[in-house]
């Protein structure tokens, strides 16, 4: 089944040639379906970008997906343009009345500030709050998941030594869980990031459970027991040339940047990137919807509350 996104949407074009099924809301408004309603808090400065990957992920289910997009009223996106923002994304005012099955809200640039120094953190911690009452299940990605268990649980984030950049093997620890069925034992996810929320101080908080983990870069996906929340630190949603887009966007800029680990083959920037991490990206977004939005959620929204 595909996703309904809004007309004129660049990310319909480029998902189109993958041969991937997207819908336009003329059609969706004709059959007689009862869409999931899955809005995204979009942090991220490359907001097209990002639209497309998480677009390119939810698609990949039997379910319809009615999708909103959100910005930050106390924050003017400064990488994307004023006409995509007017046409395509509206303001947390505008939905805070309405209930959504499932949001999502990315990662955003600014780990490496103090979460109360972020311009839009009150307006975030608004939506946060919201989403216990008008959401059904909430996936917070990166510096959202860090600020969402700071905000929710009083998780601390930790300044890195250096910054956590490239490609990192991960284990399943809880195989049973929903989220991670039909993940291999080990499986690879991308992060590019300054800080971490440690998993002493996860393990000490007994409402969060560690779904999966890894030697070097930590905790990766952390569900709530209490709420139906869940925080990934990394970005399985990446494209296979994301990360080399940051590195030579760094280092053009002259600013110390490590080549990202287990990222070019044989550690030569001039080779091309693979996607190693796909199959698990699209398992983890579509057992997220399947599981815990789908299976789970009032078919009458108004039931959330």
């Amino acid at each position: 089944m595909p996703i309904k996104i809004p007309e004129g949407l660049p990310a319909a074009g480029i998902l189109e040639n993958e041969n991937i099924f997207v819908m336009n809301e003329l059609r969706a408004n004709q059959q007689d379906i009862r869409p999931l309603r899955i809005a995204i808090l979009n942090l991220m400065p490359t907001k097209i970008v990002t639209e497309t990957q998480l677009i390119r992920l939810l698609s990949n289910t039997p379910l319809q997906i009615e999708l909103t997009l959100l910005q930050t009223a106390s924050h003017v996106s400064k990488n994307t343009p004023a006409e995509h923002m007017e046409t395509f994304y509206k303001y947390f005012d505008d939905v805070c009345d309405s209930n959504f099955d499932g949001l999502i809200i990315t990662g955003a640039p600014v780990e490496e500030l103090p979460f109360e120094a972020v311009d839009y953190w009150p307006e975030l911690c608004r939506v946060m709050e919201w989403s216990k009452t008008h959401v059904f299940s909430t996936f917070h990605i990166c510096w959202a998941a860090q600020a969402a268990l700071y905000h929710h649980y009083g998780v601390p984030k930790y300044k890195l030594d250096k910054k956590l950049f490239g490609v990192y093997s991960h284990t399943v620890s809880v195989p049973e869980h929903p989220l991670v069925r039909g993940f291999d034992e080990k499986f690879l996810a991308p992060h590019s990031r300054h800080t971490e929320c440690r998993v002493s101080d996860i393990e000490m908080e007994q409402r969060l459970r560690i779904l999966a983990e890894s030697e070097e870069a930590g905790a990766f996906i952390i569900a709530a027991k209490d709420r139906n929340m869940f925080f990934v630190t990394g970005h399985s949603e990446y494209d296979n040339d994301t990360l080399s887009r940051e590195y030579f966007r760094d280092k053009e800029k002259g600013l110390d940047i490590q080549l990202p680990y287990n990222y070019f083959p044989g550690n030569d920037e001039t080779k091309r990137p693979p996607n190693k991490w796909r199959g698990h990206a699209h398992l983890l977004f579509s057992n997220w919807l399947n599981y815990f939005v789908y299976q789970l959620t009032p078919y009458d929204l108004n039931e959330i509350r």
